[in-house]
């Protein structure tokens, strides 16, 4: 049995994937609307995150060795949540290390 992976189409950076899949054009534009706003709450609440985690190390006056000890994670991911590099993490992961340093995570919905 052979797979097919040849490659027939590639999305343009920037184009509208909805339309390209076939949606009417006002319709196409209202999911990606709405798929921009769902990326950019998803972006914000990962920066809170992080910023309370970086908030966490300055006050302590940690090392990152130190953090990632305390945060049961490497050195390089202190790094990367003191560089706010976001794409690298979950809000999954995120809330479990503000858990670790004792602060829980509450969502308010608004």
């Amino acid at each position: 049995m052979d797979i097919d992976t040849q490659v027939r189409h590639i999305t343009k950076p920037g184009a509208n994937l909805f339309r390209e899949l076939g949606f009417a054009p006002s319709e196409a534009e209202r999911f990606q609307a709405e798929s921009r706003q769902q990326i950019n709450d998803t972006q914000v609440l990962k920066e809170q995150l992080m910023g309370e985690l970086s908030k966490w190390i300055s006050d302590n006056h940690l090392k990152q060795a130190d953090a990632a000890q305390i945060l049961m994670v490497s050195r390089p991911r202190v790094s990367d949540v003191v560089n706010m590099k976001s794409s690298k993490f979950t809000i999954d992961t995120l809330v479990n290390m503000l858990s670790r340093i004792g602060k829980p995570v509450r969502l308010a919905i608004g």
